[in-house]
């Protein structure tokens, strides 16, 4: 995968998992991922799984957060997902849609990905802001879509990018 120009982006290892849990622990991320009591094995949980590709998110060589991206295979229906979080300390420096539009990139450039879709919490306006700069677009809101940490279900806003739609 290519380098953002302000990221970089390596695929996570076990080495990652408690930068990662640090990160995830932080209310402002916890808020939105959730986890449980512990993080550091929730973490080690979505590193292992096969239908996941985690990538940790480097800024200045140092791990601020974390992305993935998964496929929907059949293909009547292709197309691929994304999910990140980044460390509180380097929020609003454009980081996160740098690292969106990289992952971005590489579905459609290198994976021949048509269409991409991303699923903030409704409520999670810096995400939305976020996305919408990198060209997703919402389609609609997902009611009761997530339980949140706090055990109540909450909407999700589903958002989608086409190829041509990347800028």
């Amino acid at each position: 995968m290519e380098n953002g120009t302000l990221v970089r982006l390596r695929p996570a290892t076990s080495e990652d998992v408690a930068a990662l849990a640090v990160i995830r622990s932080a209310p402002e991320v916890y808020r939105r991922w959730g986890g449980g009591d512990d993080l550091a094995a929730d973490v080690a949980e979505s590193l292992a799984d096969p239908d996941t590709e985690v990538y940790v998110i480097l800024h200045e060589e140092r791990v601020v957060g974390a992305v993935q991206w998964s496929e929907e295979a059949d293909p009547g229906y292709r197309h691929a997902g994304i999910d990140i979080y980044l460390s509180p300390t380097v929020h609003g420096r454009g980081l996160g849609a740098d690292t969106v539009r990289t992952v971005a990139r590489h579905l459609i450039h290198e994976l021949g990905h048509h269409r991409l879709v991303i699923d903030p919490a409704a409520d999670n306006e810096a995400a939305i802001r976020c996305y919408a700069k990198v060209g997703f677009r919402p389609v609609g809101v997902m009611r009761r879509y997530e339980r949140g940490p706090d055990g109540a279900w909450h909407d999700g806003l589903l958002m989608d990018l086409l190829a041509e739609d990347l800028t």
